[in-house]
């Protein structure tokens, strides 16, 4: 795990006993009190939700509330791991969430054994929440779950193996293509992995304007060849590799201009990079561990290299884009996301970078900037207002100042 031991990270954990926790808004100090927040209290504020349940949205903690469901189908390197072993990594979004975006979420892991299952448990759940984020289940699944979670829900559903990769990807992307000179138009894209990540990636670089993708599954390349496809992959395939490459990675790789890597560790060699175009662009970005190493990608000729790992110099995380867009659709109660959201979040991570600064080594912005989540989410909000999925409407700049103070105090005392 290089940059943290197993049994340090197994003792942090032990000792920590969970990373999220539930903390009272309100003080009860007298019966009065006790009264009021309790019974008979809670009274009056049921009988208004129960004549115009949008209330509950300003009576209670559903507009700041978000669910991370997930049944373990899909844990980062593991497949199904199994319900329970997804707590670690929902209990830790719901603590970045809070950190970086002030959303309350609660780790939700279920055993359902297949998406009909996690659609019923979630429109049971809606209720309790202002969005629901679909967390580490297997493709095509979480496909399935959010394109109809969507439709039924008056909520915004997200995924950040799908959302929040596709934003940090197209990003990462728009800032290298800066760097070597092409247009997204011009470029030959390549994306290793058609699971979620691979899949929303690829169609938000599409909407983005991109032509030349070209993505592969562990059995070569999706087109008509390719007889392990899925639906939804097959669906892609049909509007990818446009010049008809056929075989496998090794075919994809010629003359390409980026790699996106969302696969396993390893399975890219230093004869794949240099079968790529000059200044080619690697962003090798499987978890725990990148598909190469820095150190080979660079020995092969990569110009641009970025991964996962927070020790290496570009680090391209869901974490940079996922609390900004949670809170900037939060903040408008937008009732879906949008094409235009996600790409509006993508362009303000994007132009965080100051051109100035932009180098092979720093085409993302620092994890932890005070900018980040504030900028995102004004950015989502906005957007989110344009397209008219919002019911709350914001001037230009108060979901930007509103966030900061939620993160760090006072924006006029700064």
């Amino acid at each position: 795990m290089n940059s943290v031991e197993r049994n340090e990270a197994l003792e942090f954990h032990r000792k920590a006993r969970g990373k999220v926790q539930t903390f009272p808004t309100v003080n009860i100090r007298s019966e009065r009190h006790l009264a009021m927040a309790y019974v008979p209290g809670s009274t009056p504020v049921c009988e208004e939700i129960k004549r115009d349940p949008v209330l509950a949205f300003d009576y209670t903690g559903k507009a700041n509330r978000l669910a991370e469901v997930s049944n373990g189908s899909a844990l980062m390197s593991m497949g199904d791991a199994g319900a329970a072993a997804s707590l670690p990594v929902l209990e830790g979004k719901c603590l970045l969430l809070k950190l970086f975006g002030d959303v309350n979420a609660l780790p939700i892991a279920i055993d359902a054994k297949n998406y009909e299952e996690i659609m019923s448990f979630c429109r049971m759940l809606a209720p309790t929440v202002g969005g629901i984020n679909i967390e580490d289940v297997s493709s095509p699944s979480s496909f399935y779950v959010v394109r109809e979670l969507t439709e039924a829900l008056d909520i915004p559903i997200f995924c950040d193996d799908q959302q929040g990769s596709a934003i940090i990807i197209l990003s990462a992307v728009k800032n290298s293509l800066k760097l070597i000179n092409i247009t997204i138009e011009e470029a030959r894209i390549v994306i290793l992995g058609a699971g979620s990540a691979g899949i929303a990636a690829t169609e938000l670089l599409l909407v983005a304007g991109a032509k030349d993708v070209i993505v592969l599954d562990k059995s070569g390349i999706l087109g008509p060849s390719n007889q392990a496809m899925d639906p939804i992959q097959a669906a892609l395939s049909e509007k990818t590799n446009p010049r008809g490459v056929k075989g496998g990675l090794d075919e994809a790789m010629e003359g390409a201009d980026i790699l996106v890597g969302l696969s396993q560790s390893g399975i890219v060699s230093k004869e794949h990079i240099k079968r790529m175009n000059k200044h080619p662009v690697v962003l090798a970005l499987a978890l725990p561990e990148p598909e190469i190493s820095y150190d080979e990608a660079h020995e092969a000729g990569a110009y641009i290299y970025a991964s996962g790992r927070i020790e290496d110099s570009n680090t391209i995380l869901n974490v940079h884009a996922f609390p900004g867009l949670v809170r900037g659709a939060f903040d408008v109660r937008a009732r879906k996301l949008t094409n235009s959201m996600l790409i509006a979040a993508s362009d303000a991570l994007s132009n965080m970078v100051d051109r100035r600064r932009l180098s092979p080594d720093h085409i993302c912005p620092r994890f932890f900037g005070s900018e980040t989540t504030p900028r995102i989410a004004e950015a989502v909000g906005q957007a989110a207002i344009k397209d008219g999925v919002a019911l709350l409407a914001a001037p230009e700049g108060k979901i930007y100042s509103d966030t900061w103070n939620r993160l760090y105090g006072d924006i006029e005392h700064i």
